[in-house]
């Protein structure tokens, strides 16, 4: 069976097969840094890692490029309106790229704590200024784009094929449908390519030269050049979450085809959006969750990991804490089983699709049927009852264990964990409920476990000993 993804563009499932064999470039709109990403921005990178993951368990080389926006993103993703970064700087009394590097900081952190693999580049909208401004030259003299006294502008007229992504076509958007009117464009959805450092950008600390004078990029323009700067003019893959379709993605399209003449992009993967109760979850709402909370409440970013990717993709997640409590549960037991067997001394083999254990044919066609996670862990938790109630044949046993590493590698969060050392307040407590069953006072046993368990550690009763790990 060969991978099968939904693609955003056609509005359907297709057959994934990359412009050139064995490899695959791929695109995943990273942050902006002014501010610590939200969990529900974690769960479009997770996407995108997972897709990838799976692409090299697949067979493919995977180059992913994943930007990092310092300048020019605008609030409410518009053309008006203060720079983001320069907005927090402004309210913190920085530079601005002291914001940026401190976010971005913050945001790699993240990023190893849910173990999320290094993309091949991850430029910087501040490092590719020389990039932009060479394309928006090039759209300029097309006729795709214009210059206004307040910047550099593309005209959706001139692309025939504006609003195929989102829907969001010429003929069904209006002033009030995120555009913005500037008596200047020629069209109300005609985006930014470039700001000018006048009137209300006057201030604006980060500027460039141009052909059009100081000033600096507009947020699609961006992507558009880092993409193409590291992938060239057509790639296999582009991810985001849904909020990026319109009109970050949607722009992106029209500015990319024009100034290559050439497709953009050949698969378009969307993750949907992450909601704390009936509302999205959002840095301007003001409602985000962040992995420090998670940590906080003694969970794992890797809990977080598991929560999220348990969900497939395309599914409306509605985050809760009992939800993540029962994801924690679900991936220690996949943990622990890895672990048992890795206590042993099978050779472990290379990660093989071709493998003969049905276990393995059901994980791959999950995943090949548009990443259904879901039924993948099904796999997974099939294979665990199985293999505890049998005695493998050493074949068995060499294959259970190539099933393993494709799980491990596709997931990301089965690795075995080291033992942390066990605090003494808890070591102290521990011998104490030993002395009390050897004693059989089992109600103190019982209300040791509990004190234990507050202190954020779990002991099991195993093989006549006790057995504690950290929650």
């Amino acid at each position: 069976m060969s991978l099968v993804l939904y693609n955003t563009w056609s509005k359907k499932e297709e057959v994934f097969r990359s412009l050139e064999e064995g490899t695959v470039g791929m695109y995943t709109c990273g942050p902006t840094v002014y501010g610590r990403p939200h969990i529900g921005n974690y769960s479009s990178f997770l996407a995108a890692d997972l897709l990838r993951r799976w692409l090299e368990v697949s067979g493919y080389s995977v180059c992913q490029v994943k930007n990092i926006t310092d300048v020019g993103h605008l609030v409410a993703d518009g053309d008006d309106g203060e720079d983001k970064v320069e907005r927090e700087a402004k309210k913190e009394q920085v530079d601005p790229l002291e914001i940026a590097e401190r976010y971005t900081s913050e945001y790699l952190e993240d990023e190893q704590a849910l173990n999320l693999l290094e993309p091949a580049h991850r430029p910087r909208a501040t490092e590719t200024i020389t990039e932009m401004i060479a394309m928006i030259e090039t759209l300029v003299s097309n006729g795709n784009a214009y210059e206004t006294e307040d910047g550099v502008y593309f005209s959706v007229e001139s692309f025939e094929g504006y609003g195929k992504l989102s829907g969001n076509t010429l003929d069904k958007l209006d002033s009030g449908s995120r555009v913005q009117v500037n008596e200047d464009k020629k069209h109300p959805a005609d985006f930014a390519l470039w700001k000018k450092c006048v009137g209300e950008n006057a201030n604006h600390i980060l500027r460039w030269e141009s052909p059009w004078g100081e000033g600096f990029p507009g947020w699609h323009i961006e992507c558009s050049a880092m993409s193409t700067k590291f992938l060239g003019e057509t790639i296999d893959i582009h991810t985001g979450g849904e909020d990026n379709i319109f009109p970050h993605h949607e722009c992106e399209i029209a500015q990319s085809e024009c100034a290559s003449g050439k497709p953009f992009v050949k698969h378009w993967l969307h993750r949907r959006r992450i909601d704390l109760g009936d509302q999205t979850m959002s840095k301007s709402l003001g409602n985000g969750l962040y992995i420090p909370d998670i940590v906080e409440r003694g969970f794992s970013a890797l809990d977080l990991r598991y929560y999220f990717l348990s969900v497939h993709y395309r599914t409306n997640l509605k985050f809760s804490w009992k939800g993540l409590e029962d994801a924690r549960k679900a991936r220690r037991r996949v943990v622990e089983w890895v672990g048992e067997l890795s206590a042993n001394s099978y050779q472990l083999i290379a990660i093989s699709l071709d493998s003969g254990l049905s276990f393995t044919q059901e994980f791959t066609r999950a995943m090949d049927s548009d990443l259904n996670t879901p039924a993948a862990l099904a796999a997974v938790f099939d294979c665990m009852t199985w293999s505890r109630s049998q005695d493998l044949s050493k074949e068995e046993q060499s294959e259970l264990q190539s099933f393993i590493r494709m799980v491990q590698h596709t997931f990301g969060c089965f690795d075995p964990e080291e033992d942390s050392e066990v605090p003494s307040e808890v070591q102290k407590l521990l011998e104490e409920r030993l002395r009390a069953r050897e004693s059989k006072d089992f109600d103190a046993s019982d209300r040791l476990r509990d004190e234990i368990k507050a202190l954020g550690y779990e002991v099991r009763d195993e093989n006549g000993g006790q057995n504690v790990r950290k929650i």
